[in-house]
């Protein structure tokens, strides 16, 4: 069994999904800020659901943004103390294309990078960039978007839907790597890919783990 954890926006997800990727539990939800103290409560009611158990997991796989920085440090940390007391692996899966891979319709996703800026993938590039909130709507031209439902309200984006089934497909994702590969990501090196630093720090030389 993979557990799944995306939570690069204000609205977080879960996944268990049998070791192909299929999920079979799924649960999304507006975390308003709150996935420090909701992921786990989560996780919990949704394997009880399932009939399942957290020991019966056989990988761990994780968002790694870009976006939130609180909702990725958050993820980031369950799932490696997770992996690591589990024994299993662990995979990181680059957030927005998880979220494209969810919804088949939109033609981009965007979520929060600053107060008045966002990380825009759109469909078919390999990195985000970074675009101005109050341009994002005008470069999408009401083409359909992966969005949270605040960011969405936050920048006039009509139509946007929710990545809160998004974890589902970050086990997709994880499956097909593990199949190649299934050692995982390595613990020490994995962390989130947040393409910027929060206000106030400096740009660090510190190496970080990439979508291969």
């Amino acid at each position: 069994m993979i557990v799944a954890l995306e939570s690069a926006s204000s609205d977080p997800s879960l996944a268990l999904a049998s070791p192909d990727g299929a999920a079979f539990a799924v649960e999304g939800w507006e975390g308003e800020g709150r996935q420090a103290s909701e992921l786990l409560p989560h996780l919990l009611v949704l394997l009880a659901r399932a009939g399942r158990e957290l020991r019966e997991a056989t990988a761990l796989a994780v968002g790694i943004g870009p976006g939130s920085f609180t909702g990725l440090r958050v993820s980031m940390s369950l799932a490696k103390g997770m992996a690591l007391a589990l024994g299993v692996p662990l995979v990181g899966v680059p957030s927005l294309a998880a979220w494209l891979a969810a919804e088949p319709a939109a033609s981009a996703a965007a979520t929060r990078a600053g107060a008045q800026e966002a990380f825009l993938l759109v469909r078919g590039d390999h990195e985000p960039r970074v675009v101005a909130g109050a341009e994002l709507a005008a470069l999408l031209a009401g083409a359909p978007v992966a969005a949270a439902s605040e960011l969405a309200a936050a920048f006039g984006l009509v139509g946007a839907r929710s990545p809160r089934r998004a974890a589902a497909a970050v086990a997709a994702m994880a499956a097909a790597r593990l199949a190649q590969d299934p050692r995982g990501d390595e613990l020490e090196r994995l962390e989130p890919w947040y393409l910027r630093n929060p206000r106030g720090i400096a740009p660090s030389s510190a190496e970080v783990t990439m979508w291969p």
